[in-house]
């Protein structure tokens, strides 16, 4: 903190901010968290970065959550499904953070978030209106897999994590946008939760940091939250078209400067 400046530190609480009002909408935030927090502790380890991530996005997830929570009730034997395994997943992740270079992860990232952009914009009626898919049992099923699938790879890199939840969860299980929304929010704090645990086991996380950006992550999140339910699934789903090109231009610009 001490080598901190104040407009360092306002450039990061201002990126906080955002990154709560983007992710409590469609997900996404860590594409404006993330990148502002290696810009702004350019000396400080990567994993340490991550963890600090964590943090301070825990804090907007979880309000964003909550707000939800009051206006949309999804099933709750999925919710629990995919929350609890994604848990577990980010935790195992996190613990190989520092062991695995994400540089090769980063290809494949881009193709599936290629793939998810395509499917999406092609499909304009994909989630406006709740369509379930499949019997209860293997919603919850479904959703489990995806849940540790898509936590591990949260813990372990993260970029896209909101939007993969959201792809499964409307174009796999047949929820509206809002709704998918809604249960990313939980899956979210589930693997910001696992990954910070792990994180600060190993003294991976500057708090005083990582606190103060929650503050302001807060502040986006219920802005964000609050526009999100007035607009319904059809705002989610733009707000997510733009985030998942978003992520594809960042995620192929690092992929290329890798080589």
């Amino acid at each position: 903190m001490a080598d901190l400046t104040v407009a360092t530190g306002l450039f990061l609480l201002s990126a906080s901010f955002f990154a709560g009002f983007v992710d409590s909408i469609a997900g996404g935030g860590g594409l404006i968290q993330l990148p502002a927090l290696l810009i702004g502790l350019p000396k400080t380890e990567t994993v340490t970065v991550l963890g600090t991530n964590k943090l301070g996005s825990v804090f907007g997830t979880t309000v964003a959550a909550g707000l939800y929570r009051r206006q949309i009730k999804p099933e709750p034997k999925v919710l629990i499904a995919m929350a609890l395994p994604a848990f577990i997943g980010s935790a195992t992740g996190a613990s190989l953070a520092s062991r695995i270079p994400t540089s090769s992860l980063r290809p494949i990232v881009l193709i599936l978030l290629v793939v998810v952009a395509i499917y999406t914009w092609f499909k304009p009626d994909l989630g406006k209106i709740e369509l379930l898919r499949h019997h209860s049992t293997r919603r919850v099923q479904i959703a489990a897999l995806a849940g540790v699938v898509i936590g591990f790879y949260d813990g372990i890199f993260g970029p896209g994590t909101g939007s993969f939840l959201m792809l499964v969860l409307v174009a796999s299980l047949g929820y509206a946008f809002i709704t998918a929304s809604a249960i990313a929010k939980v899956v979210n704090v589930s693997t910001n939760l696992g990954a910070i645990l792990i994180f600060g086991i190993h003294g991976a996380i500057i708090w005083q940091i990582g606190l103060a950006l929650g503050a302001a992550n807060v502040t986006g999140a219920v802005i964000g939250s609050r526009l999100a339910i007035r607009g319904g699934s059809t705002l989610v789903r733009r707000v997510f078209l733009i985030v998942t090109v978003a992520l594809i231009i960042k995620v192929g610009i690092d992929t290329f400067q890798s080589f």
